[in-house]
């Protein structure tokens, strides 16, 4: 027990800064003005279950999926920086509301999904870091094989409960704040989120050029 417990705390140590729970609470705060508690739960909820899908699925068959699309990490960045720059282009210049239809039903809020589990929550260094991990555990003789295989998914479940909490407790901090700090947050949010999604296609981008510099030097090297 003692082993499964230092697992689960390595994975933690190695997942909680890459996530960033407050992050996401702040863009949660911003997506979800407006909302009734009863939505926010909601969203809350389905956010941290989509976080734990995605970080299990990546463990489990990431690897295999990127291989069988031809889809590197540096690509993934690219899209993960796109969708960010998107979504925070649309906070930053929010558009006038619209007079809801009468009889119309309203709309449900989707950023559950995107951008809050990805790529906010679950980014590309997340799953570049569990496609990896992956990898390198299968090899590890650090813990018994029973922790190897029970350890991952505890981790994602642990992480997606800390992430629930933070999210749940964001009500209190929007009563704090009142509806104009909200909107200053959202702004905000918006333009770190356009900040975020230029770094993700830069970091993309040099790996790529990086990636062709070393082929090239490979090729071009005496045999």
């Amino acid at each position: 027990m003692t082993d499964l417990l230092n697992a689960i705390g390595l994975g933690l140590l190695a997942l909680l800064p890459l996530t960033n729970p407050p992050t996401t609470v702040a863009l949660f705060l911003a997506l979800s003005k407006g909302l009734s508690q009863k939505e926010k739960n909601t969203q809350a909820f389905l956010t941290s279950f989509y976080v734990f899908l995605i970080m299990a699925v990546t463990y489990y068959i990431g690897a295999f999926v990127m291989d069988a699309f031809n889809i590197s990490i540096p690509g993934l960045r690219m899209a993960g920086g796109g969708i960010l720059v998107i979504m925070g282009l649309k906070m930053l210049f929010p558009p006038p509301p619209q007079p809801a239809a009468s009889g119309s039903a309203a709309e449900q809020p989707t950023f559950a999904f995107i951008p809050l589990a990805m790529p906010s929550t679950a980014g590309p260094g997340t799953i570049a870091m569990i496609i990896s991990s992956a990898a390198t555990i299968k090899n590890s003789t650090l813990f018994p094989p029973w922790v190897l295989l029970v350890a991952p998914p505890l981790i994602f479940l642990v992480t997606a409960l800390i992430l629930w909490v933070c999210l749940r407790c964001s009500g209190w901090i929007m009563k704090i704040m009142g509806q104009s700090g909200i909107e200053a947050i959202s702004r905000l949010m918006g333009f770190l989120l356009v900040c975020m999604g230029a770094q993700f296609a830069i970091n993309g981008s040099v790996e790529i050029l990086q990636t062709l510099i070393d082929h090239n030097a490979h090729l071009l090297r005496p045999q």
